[in-house]
């Protein structure tokens, strides 16, 4: 048996949607398991493999975490993990190599889970459902956990935005990040979140790019991380400047990504590359699609 399974970069919150919302991207991380083989291997590839060394495998722990609750055993095989999606950055590197495995284990044992199944597990695990959800269902999602399965906001192929991001060199922790959040905000704060986030989930199903607009703002996480990641506000500031419909700390970052309609890309790439050399923040503009389909299985 071999096959491939691929799954998308993700980017978590849109600014107040905070462990809720999540966006799927054009950046895959691709995954190639085969059991005609005597003893079990792995081997990454891919721009990210050096980071990965020592590191361990999520792919291959979701597989056993899969396998032990259905008490079966993983067949001998080999995993060639291919990984584009850019780790420690916020892009959600590490959804994917999970839905890969859950997806991978349920095909080679044969357990006939549908997307729900594997959301509700892949949740679990992950903690949140914002990058595990974009990373199955694809799209722009809202994780609510008295919902089962996801929430669809809309297919981004009808959204008529693209993104433009900066993912720095440096990498970020999700546990520092979090670490960093205050025990509570002011009230103040908590309102205008709980007006931004309806205003952007709104936005994203009329695909309404005022309301999008209006939305990407945050008080809750992103004025506590900016001291983790100096270049945050003021590539905001220059991507809405430009033209951006907005711009906000992918996930727990350090990338930070901005909404963009396509004939304003250039401008917005322009303005962010220039103020991330302006704030000695070294790392690269790149300019991607969101993506309507979640994960792919391939012969």
């Amino acid at each position: 048996m071999r096959f491939s399974v691929k799954a998308p970069a993700t980017s978590a919150n849109l600014g107040p949607g905070f462990d809720t919302i999540g966006i799927a991207l054009d950046i895959w991380n691709t995954v190639t398991i085969d059991t005609d083989v005597t003893a079990s291997s792995i081997t990454n590839t891919g721009t990210e493999a050096p980071l990965l060394h020592g590191r361990e495998n999520l792919t291959l722990s979701a597989m056993r975490r899969l396998a032990h609750e259905f008490q079966r055993e993983l067949p001998p095989a080999s995993i060639l993990a291919d990984t584009q999606i850019p780790v420690s950055r916020g892009l959600g590197s590490s959804a994917a190599a999970l839905t890969i495995g859950l997806v991978a284990a349920n095909l080679l044992l044969d357990l006939g889970l549908d997307d729900d199944d594997l959301f509700e597990r892949a949740w679990a695990i992950e903690g949140h459902g914002d990058n595990v959800g974009a990373a199955i269902y694809g799209g722009a999602v809202m994780a609510v956990s008295e919902v089962r399965g996801i929430t669809k906001l809309c297919d981004t192929d009808d959204l008529g935005l693209t993104c433009v991001l900066f993912i720095p060199d440096m990498t970020g922790a999700t546990h520092a990040a979090r670490a960093a959040l205050p025990a509570t905000i002011p009230h103040k704060d908590g309102t205008a979140n709980v007006a931004a986030v309806a205003a952007l989930t709104v936005g994203l199903v009329r695909h309404d790019p005022t309301l999008i607009a209006a939305g990407m703002h945050d008080r809750l996480h992103e004025p506590y991380r900016a001291a983790l990641f100096p270049h945050l506000i003021p590539l905001q500031e220059v991507a809405r400047t430009a033209g951006a419909v907005g711009a906000v700390l992918s996930g727990a970052g350090p990338t930070v990504l901005a909404l963009v309609h396509p004939d304003l890309v250039e401008n917005v790439s322009t303005a962010m590359d220039r103020a991330a050399r302006d704030v000695k923040a070294p790392g690269r503009v790149v300019q991607v699609n969101p993506v309507s389909n979640g994960y792919v299985v391939s012969d």
